[in-house]
């Protein structure tokens, strides 16, 4: 019996992994071999007149030259946002700036194929996720906040809501288009103007928004887009004209911007690390959570903050749920994620796949039993298995540091006092995930666990109108709907 069956998942295995390619079309998006800095209203070169590549991590292959700013270039940005703010956006009536908003979202939608062919070759992430998660969901936050830019006495009420001034943003290459409306839409609907600063890997759909921030006529200077590496952020952190700082990143270089604005005037909102637990129970439907515990994971290549990369499993469903987790990776196709196929596509970049290679040895080297589908991966470009780790102790460094890939630590607990525990034995506190057939576990989890956002019976679920935020070293702050409205204001 157990012969059959182990030939029937081999089979399934096998006709999951044999479908014919099906790649979505690069012509749905032209990269351009040269991009500039968007500063008051148009592309300008840096006065340094350094560029860097733009790389395809899925065939490693040069997809353009980006301007690289420096200290001069950060000033005529800033310099630029304080001139629009104080002579055009904070003047403007809210109504008006949210016509503004509501057209960039609109021209989004309008491109929403090119943004996410753009956003995969840059990122290595599955076509799929770019193209049914990340274009579609940053659109929406602009819509949200378009909404939201006449209404600011309502969303608070007795006060005087007035808006900062320049917000300096920096993202992270995760969610690189995502990110940047998490952070544009709600800084211009407070009337904030911006300097934007994406991740030097993947600045393509960021300099892509400000060509529809251009084409949308929105006023110059509102809105500049400046490209470059750790020093073009260093610059912009530390400029004396910037109000507020709102960053997505590491934690560690969270600790150097909180460090560097102590002392100052400016407002900071800090998104870092994670390393988020999935809980599931006894009584929880178990193929629903392990498909909710491989989307939380695997899906994003361990590519989020919030991914559930730390599993809680009660003992008496252990064996059960390792083996429907095992047999689930085996289906998983790790490719090009061009392919509407590919479940799982490549690592973002050299640098960070040899992160993840040197946790996979430290969890062998600590004792962790470690796990990987078979699954065949390209020769080229930057790839990594699914690799789940068992027998793996509460202290041990792939259970406490964040790994940033597809890995999955796995550990047993008996009781609701022990998990909880266990999960809160983290010095991160960003999301976490709770699967069981009884409320009154999910109310009891999600007022005793340290975690932002907490799901229970899904995991990665996101809506504009929903607050999203750490504890700990996760940051502070809120970004996503109404809470995310006040970091970019003075309410008095």
């Amino acid at each position: 019996m157990a012969t059959k069956k182990n030939n029937t998942l081999k089979l399934k295995f096998e006709s999951a992994r044999s479908y014919a390619p099906a790649p979505e079309s690069r012509s749905a998006a032209t990269i351009n071999e040269r991009y500039e800095l968007f500063i008051n209203g148009k592309f300008d070169k840096p006065q340094g007149k350094k560029y860097f590549d733009s790389i395809n991590p899925a065939t490693e292959e040069k997809l353009s030259s980006i301007a690289e700013a420096g200290a001069a270039d950060v000033d005529r940005a800033v310099k630029a946002a304080r001139n629009a703010y104080d002579t055009t956006w904070k003047k403007m009536p809210g109504k008006e700036r949210g016509k503004y908003i509501f057209r960039i979202a609109r021209m989004m939608q309008e491109r929403a194929r090119e943004l996410a062919v753009v956003e995969t070759l840059d990122g290595g992430k599955p076509i799929r996720e770019s193209r049914d998660f990340d274009v579609p969901t940053a659109a929406n936050h602009f819509f949200y906040y378009a909404g939201w830019a006449d209404k600011l006495e309502y969303a608070f009420p007795a006060k005087k809501p007035q808006s900062l001034g320049v917000a300096g943003q920096i993202v992270p290459w995760n969610f690189p288009l995502l990110m940047a409306a998490w952070k544009i839409a709600p800084a211009l609907a407070t009337g904030n103007t911006v300097v934007l600063k994406p991740a030097e890997n993947t600045s393509l759909t960021a300099l892509r928004l400000a060509e529809i921030i251009q084409e949308a006529d929105l006023p110059p200077g509102v809105v500049n887009i400046i490209t470059g590496a750790g020093a073009t952020g260093a610059a912009l952190v530390n400029h004396p004209d910037v109000n507020k700082i709102a960053f997505t990143g590491s934690t560690e270089v969270g600790k150097i911007i909180a460090r560097s604005i102590a002392g100052t005037n400016k407002k900071a909102t800090l998104e870092l690390g994670g390393k988020a637990a999935n809980i599931i129970f006894d009584d929880a439907p178990l193929d629903q959570a392990v498909e909710g515990v491989v989307n939380g994971i695997f899906f994003n290549q361990g590519h989020v903050c919030c991914a559930g990369s730390r599993l809680y499993v009660q003992e008496s469903v252990y064996k059960e749920v390792l083996r429907k987790l095992k047999d689930r990776l085996e289906t998983l196709i790790v490719g090009d994620p061009m392919d509407k196929n590919t479940d799982i596509g490549a690592i973002n970049s050299k640098e960070q796949l040899n992160n993840i290679n040197k946790y996979l040895k430290i969890g062998q080297q600590e004792g962790a039993e470690m796990y990987q589908s078979s699954v065949p991966i390209p020769a080229k470009g930057f790839y990594c298995r699914p690799t789940i780790f068992t027998n793996v102790a509460q202290s041990s460094r792939i259970s406490q540091e964040e790994i940033f890939g597809p890995v999955l630590t796995i550990q047993t607990f008996r009781t609701e006092d022990e998990v909880i525990e266990k999960a809160n034995n983290s010095p991160y506190g960003l999301s976490a995930g709770v699967w069981t057939d009884k409320g009154s576990k999910i109310f009891n989890l999600t007022t005793k666990l340290r975690a932002g956002v907490v799901w229970a019976n899904t995991y990665n679920q996101f809506d504009p109108a929903s607050p999203f935020g750490g504890y700990k070293e996760s940051g502070y702050g809120r970004e996503g709907g109404l809470h995310g409205l006040a970091p970019y204001l003075n309410l008095s």
